[in-house]
């Protein structure tokens, strides 16, 4: 499998502002819905034009959040958006705390946002987690369900894994129970520079299978960030890995892709949009298109 960085961009509003910690990417309307995971609006990228959609009301009357302000708590901390066959994008907290329990679905109205603690914590029982190692990085729709992607952490003992949700449960007026739960999947992603890659985002393809973004991040759990050391897209047949492409550096910096979309499938591969959180709220979020070929 070969990869190609074909064009990088940075993610700015029309009014200047950046967007900041891009974290999932989805198809929306005329062009694509960029997940801040630390702000309620996201981003709607068109052609010459970044505005923004709001996705969950005020928090305490904050619209964004940082660690320097202390409010870090406070984010949504949505970290995957899957668009639905009903219409619309749904975004899907990382349950890494309490309050990141959130589910919105995103439309041209109004979103609406719902808690789902005990799906939450369904997910966790079902994965077989330790205490405060749930953090949900990615989602895909595969055969009409939806495919939820949880960060692994070899050093605690957390393998990159995966649950598959009924979806029309999940969108359905009452939580979802564990009975919407089925097919655990776990992943070996191999290496980067002797750190394993731990999966940060997915999507389907036509035949089945999923690609998915991965990252190799020195850090001792599954939810606190660290230095990365390396990034990758890696093919995977249900549990199996096909194959893996080492994604390479962009401006001498590892690209930690946090959102991936298809933009074209191709006889031989795919072309993909990916959205890289810098890891700084004054400095946009980069836009990578990237071909993939097998």
């Amino acid at each position: 499998m070969r990869v190609r960085v074909e064009q990088v961009s940075s993610l700015v509003f029309d009014d200047g502002m950046p967007v900041r910690a891009a974290s999932a990417v989805a198809p929306f309307g005329d062009g694509w819905l960029v997940v801040q995971d630390d702000a309620t609006h996201a981003a709607w990228v068109r052609a010459g034009s970044v505005t923004p959609v709001r996705v969950v009301p005020a928090v305490d009357g904050l619209e964004v959040f940082s660690s320097v302000a202390g409010t870090k708590h406070l984010k949504p901390d949505f970290e995957a958006a899957v668009a639905v066959p009903s219409g619309g994008v749904l975004l899907l907290g990382s349950g890494s705390t309490a309050v990141r329990t959130r589910v919105a679905l995103v439309t041209a109205g109004e979103p609406v946002v719902a808690d789902r603690p005990a799906l939450y914590a369904a997910v966790a029982d079902c994965l077989d987690l330790p205490a405060g190692q749930l953090n949900l990085e990615g989602a895909c729709l595969v055969g009409g369900r939806m495919r939820w992607f949880q960060r692994g952490n070899l050093v605690a003992g957390v393998p990159s894994a995966s649950v598959d949700v009924d979806l029309a449960a999940l969108l359905g007026a009452t939580e979802a129970g564990p009975s919407a739960l089925s097919g655990v999947r776990r992943y070996d992603l191999g290496l980067a520079r002797g750190v394993a890659l731990s999966i940060t985002d997915a999507v389907a393809l036509p035949d089945g299978k999923v690609l998915v973004s991965a990252a190799a991040e020195d850090t001792p759990n599954a939810v606190d960030d660290g230095p990365v050391v390396g990034a990758a897209l890696a093919l995977l047949d249900d549990e199996t890995v096909v194959a893996v492409a080492e994604l390479p550096a962009v401006d001498g910096v590892v690209p930690k892709v946090e959102g991936l979309a298809v933009r074209e499938i191709l006889p031989d591969g795919v072309r993909l949009l990916a959205v890289v959180d810098v890891d700084d709220p004054l400095v946009p979020s980069r836009a990578l298109e990237i071909t993939l070929w097998w």
